[in-house]
């Protein structure tokens, strides 16, 4: 009997169910049921997620009135229309991702947009991507640009973040500004349905962080930290007090952190 193989629509997708998650169309059945069992575990997901993506918006458009035209985003997902280049419509922005799937329909969403180029890259190689030919001539040579590695770091261990910040900070030119996203437990809190949502992620070969908040403030340098520090993401987004609840924290402590940092 034939082996059948599940098709790239039957498996579920990370950028498809981030896309759910935020309450987009570009995604199937398998990537609904994969974000309604997460969020089975770890009810508050769905709340951080619109957050992440609220703060990706407000660092855009703060860093273009600040000046910046040119943008490299990370393992970027989906481009769709709450993405860095329709919020600023006039700058040149570079995503980048690895899965083929998500390759495929990013390229067909950003397809006539000539400002806008989406590359497979895996960010673990940051100064790859930088330092092609492709992305030197689009952004003409320009390296004092703004970098986004938002929503990235629970994905990437200690010695990975530490490497490539080193990597965007030794290619960016001074007054460079880097956005960045941690999440982030209480040292030494775990619960049974956190550890089973980690678990998911071991068993699919993509391992989930949850740093403390001091270690997120080490692995940041060499970037200077905006004074004040990095921020809750609820208060750098202006919430009201009481938005995130306790029932949010998810019994870790769960916090997301969030900071636009500088290349002196």
């Amino acid at each position: 009997m034939e082996t059948q193989v599940p098709s790239a629509t039957e498996i579920p997708n990370a950028a498809r169910i981030y896309d759910y998650v935020l309450g987009g169309s570009h995604w199937f059945p398998a990537d609904q049921a994969a974000a309604e069992y997460m969020s089975s575990l770890v009810p508050s997901t769905a709340r951080w997620v619109r957050m992440l993506r609220d703060f990706l918006q407000q660092a855009a458009r703060t860093l273009h009135a600040d000046g910046f035209r040119h943008f490299v985003d990370f393992a970027s997902g989906l481009p769709t229309d709450d993405h860095v280049h329709a919020v600023v419509p006039d700058a040149r922005v570079v995503y980048s991702d690895t899965d083929p799937y998500t390759l495929q329909v990013a390229r067909g969403l950003v397809a006539d947009l000539p400002n806008v180029l989406y590359l497979e890259h895996d960010v673990k190689d940051a100064r790859a991507l930088l330092e092609s030919p492709r992305v030197t001539e689009f952004l003409g040579g320009e390296r004092r640009v703004a970098l986004g590695i938002s929503g990235i770091t629970v994905f990437l261990a200690p010695d990975e973040i530490r490497r490539l910040l080193r990597d965007l900070y030794d290619w960016a030119a001074p007054g460079s500004r880097l956005y960045i996203t941690w999440e982030t437990r209480q040292p030494g809190r775990m619960t049974p349905p956190m550890q089973q949502f980690l678990d998911i992620f071991a068993q699919t070969g993509s391992p989930f962080y949850l740093y403390t908040p001091d270690e997120a403030i080490e692995m940041c340098a060499p970037w200077r930290i905006p004074e004040g520090g990095l921020q809750p993401v609820a208060d750098v987004l202006g919430l009201p007090a009481g938005h995130v609840t306790e029932a949010d924290r998810e019994g870790l402590g769960l916090e997301f952190y969030a900071g636009i940092l500088e290349k002196p």
